[in-house]
């Protein structure tokens, strides 16, 4: 096991997790993100946040932006967070969270920004379009990581569970802490550690490709059942009959199917593609079918929660109540670290 992975030793370490507002999850979401961040909550002290601030950079559309951190907190619910056991909470209702950034920012230098990922390949975007280097380049989009940092040192975050594409993220975020903690000769900030899942794993999409909103090759998570086996019928296969033997290695489908069935039905079916004698069209109705019964009651308790927005809203403004509990005490403690109180 490597050693970024979470331990039964490790059960009192805080997991932050950040949900951006995205719009309704797809499966690949879900198996490659949703699930891992869950499963976090038996071993650690998960934390849960809808960043809509983050959001703020690319959606200035107050009702777009209600709509999707509507349907992302709906969809973490559905998909089994308890806010009875963990903590969810909206950024925007936790202030404490933007007073940190502001402190953050004096200990960041702008190179350190210059090199972020995001804002470099926007300038390469726009050099090769021939525009001006920081044509549609906000200062939140800009400053982004500062704001990551922010979220992830207010609450002494021990773990941090993020793709790949976000892991520099969070070392900025080790940048900064350590800076602070170097200039007033303190432990004041803890020093979280980024934490990649062995699950993480591509999901192949309806084209074999990455499962991605940018390929439009997802397969949504909570479409009513007749949507979801359309969907799956319409995943890309071979034109191998029905009698060929099939190598399920090499097979959307099944790889798609593993993440859902138990060992015994992953070799059952296996043994079904290399004996011959299965099309591809039942291939797609298994699949279906083992899909369909685990996210049926899923699908339920999110229309069930999209109905009820009130309820939505409970859930987060008692959970960023609870936030700013802990949030407010960091702050003051910050606060007299830097001669302010």
């Amino acid at each position: 096991m490597e050693s970024n992975n979470v331990t039964d030793t490790q059960k009192k370490k805080i997991a932050l997790t950040g949900i951006k507002p995205t719009g309704i999850p797809h499966l690949g979401n879900y198996l490659g993100a949703i699930r891992p961040a869950l499963e976090l909550s038996k071993t650690c002290e998960a934390r849960y946040f809808i960043a809509d601030y983050h959001a703020l950079n690319a959606c200035k559309d107050p009702a777009v932006l209600r709509q999707m951190t509507l349907e992302v907190a709906a969809a973490w619910l559905a998909a089994g967070l308890d806010p009875d056991k963990v903590l969810i909470y909206r950024q925007s209702l936790v202030p404490e969270t933007h007073e940190l950034l502001t402190i953050l920012l004096a200990f960041t230098p702008k190179g350190l920004m210059n090199r972020a990922h995001a804002y470099k390949a926007m300038l390469q975007a726009n050099a090769e379009a021939g525009k001006d280097p920081d044509d549609g380049v906000n200062m939140g989009l800009f400053t982004y990581p500062v704001l990551m940092a922010a979220d992830i040192l207010l609450f002494d975050t021990d773990f941090v569970p993020v793709g790949k594409d976000q892991f520099q993220h969070v070392e900025m975020a080790v940048d900064i802490a350590q800076s602070f903690n170097h200039i007033y000769s303190c432990e004041a900030l803890k020093i979280p550690q980024a934490l990649s899942s062995d699950t993480s794993s591509v999901l192949p999409g309806l084209d074999g490709r990455k499962m991605s909103k940018s390929y439009d090759n997802t397969i949504p998570l909570f479409v009513p059942e007749k949507q979801l086996r359309k969907h799956i019928m319409r995943i890309v296969t071979n034109s191998q009959g029905v009698e060929e033997p099939k190598d399920p290695d090499n097979c959307t489908i099944f790889s798609i199917y593993k993440n859902f069935a138990t060992p015994e039905q992953i070799q059952a079916l296996r043994e079904r593609y290399l004996a011959g004698g299965m099309g591809w069209g039942h291939a797609k109705q298994e699949l279906f079918e083992l899909m369909n019964e685990h996210l049926s009651p899923m699908r339920a308790r999110y229309d069930e929660l999209m109905a009820n927005p009130a309820e939505i809203d409970r859930i987060l403004a008692e959970g960023s109540a609870k936030a700013r509990e802990f949030a407010k005490v960091k702050i003051k403690y910050l606060r007299q670290v830097i001669g302010m109180e």
